[in-house]
């Protein structure tokens, strides 16, 4: 038995198969996911209905299962900050976000270190958080 809250099967399976440095996208909504993936990476959908889940959700869950060393995020052109980012800072409190443009982040979270791509239903524009795997053992 598990002892984290995270039981997706191919979530788990992605993860477990998954080392230190390895990157995971929790894409939103508005991600163009059936073009801009990698590689070597598994897509998972779990966008069920608009707004469900949120990227948070997923993040939250993710968190219980993976340490975290870096996260990094999509910037617009107008700089105005996504709702999305607050709560990825409370639910990160120790990562620093980085910032990428759109076009940045896509070339980021398709390259062949990202190893699951998370499809979610959240519709806020600019949710997306590219995560990098830590070592295991960190808090």
């Amino acid at each position: 038995m598990l002892k984290h809250k995270l039981i997706h099967q191919e979530i788990v399976e992605a993860l477990a198969a998954a080392g230190h440095g390895a990157k995971v996208l929790i894409a939103d909504a508005n991600y163009p996911s059936s073009t801009e993936f990698g590689e070597n990476s598994q897509v998972v959908y779990l966008n069920l209905t608009p707004g469900i889940p949120t990227v948070t959700q997923v993040l939250e869950v993710l968190l219980t299962a993976i340490p975290i060393e870096d996260a990094a995020i999509m910037e617009p052109d107008t700089g105005t900050e996504s709702a999305a980012w607050r709560e990825f800072r409370s639910v990160l409190p120790d990562v620093e976000l980085n910032g990428y443009s759109r076009f940045e982040f896509y070339e980021e979270a398709s390259g062949p270190a990202t190893c699951l791509h998370i499809v979610t239903g959240d519709a806020r524009p600019y949710a997306n958080v590219l995560l990098t795997i830590g070592v295991a053992g960190m808090t």
